[in-house]
């Protein structure tokens, strides 16, 4: 069983910043790792992505504005995201997978969090 907690969200005002954070259980350290968005009505989107060997790749939409990273001493994965705009507004989930991830697709991962509202005001 993998648990994965997010936390982080919020309500912003448009440029904006939010960093958000994903607990996970060390030993999935390796593990690929990603963050998603859901807008309401809407498919869930892959945001960005970080391999078990640390390569990471984002949604053209956020490129230049958000960051994944992870700690492993606080195992923990982060999005920093910078210059927020009200389309970026959704429920933000965090996902790990060994075999399947590193890509923004929602169907490589097996493992999700539960998920943390961000909203974004103009």
């Amino acid at each position: 069983q993998v648990q994965l907690v997010e936390s982080g969200g919020g309500s912003v005002q448009a440029g904006g910043s939010l960093r958000l954070s994903c607990a996970f259980p060390i030993h999935i350290y390796t593990y690929n790792m990603g963050w998603f968005l859901q807008a309401p009505g809407k498919e869930r989107e892959g945001v960005a992505a970080i391999g078990g060997d640390d390569s990471t790749s984002y949604a053209d939409s956020v490129k230049g504005r958000f960051t994944i990273s992870k700690d492993k001493a606080k195992s923990t994965l982060y999005l920093q995201m910078n210059s927020l705009k009200p389309e970026d507004t959704a429920m933000y989930y965090c996902a790990a997978d060994y075999f399947g991830g590193g890509g923004l697709g929602a169907g490589e991962y097996r493992y999700w969090g539960q998920g943390t509202q961000v909203t974004v005001s103009s």
